[in-house]
């Protein structure tokens, strides 16, 4: 773990499995079937999974192409909540979310470039991997803990609309129609 990374954790310790599940289970009381909130739980939910099928492969291919995987869910995910959602947030009087949301999310973007420098099999890849999971978990605390759940009670209705198209053809763009 690099000094900055050590920095980084210190300053910002992980809030506890508690506080994620309440997090997560007020996210999952604000969302409406096929909106723009259950559909991004759906998401959060397969990159946690994905970060376990990164951590759990046996060999460098099989962990490349799971890290691959990784990645490309996080790049869609993270395109459709920047085109989508954060702009709503910031027409909603959430603007210093907005902007620390696109800030994390570049830098776990910048993180995963960095990881595909490192041997898959060495504990400073492993080291790393779990910075960016730790880093995705908070981001993934906030949005689904407040400025998520805020957004989903104030939107009005259009809005809400709007917010799930936008999301959903972003999302579309980037992964595909099957993603």
């Amino acid at each position: 773990m690099s000094v900055l990374d050590k920095v980084i954790a210190a300053v910002t310790p992980p809030e506890s499995d508690e506080a994620r599940a309440k997090a997560r289970a007020k996210a999952e009381a604000a969302a409406k079937p096929g909106n723009w909130l259950s559909t991004i739980l759906d998401h959060h939910r397969q990159i946690e999974a994905q970060f376990a099928a990164v951590k759990a492969a046996r060999d460098a291919p099989s962990r490349r192409a799971e890290q691959q995987k990784l990645g490309l869910l996080l790049t869609g995910h993270s395109i459709a909540e920047e085109a989508a959602v954060y702009p709503a947030l910031a027409a909603d009087h959430q603007v210093g979310h907005a902007e620390l949301a696109y800030q994390e999310q570049s830098a776990a973007k910048m993180e995963m470039g960095l990881l595909e420098r490192l041997d898959p099999m060495s504990e400073d890849y492993l080291d790393k991997l779990g910075h960016i999971e730790g880093a995705v978990a908070h981001h993934v605390y906030s949005e689904e803990g407040t400025w998520f759940t805020e957004l989903a009670k104030s939107a009005s209705a259009g809005e809400q609309a709007l917010i799930t198209q936008r999301y959903t053809e972003e999302y579309e763009r980037y992964m595909g129609a099957g993603g």
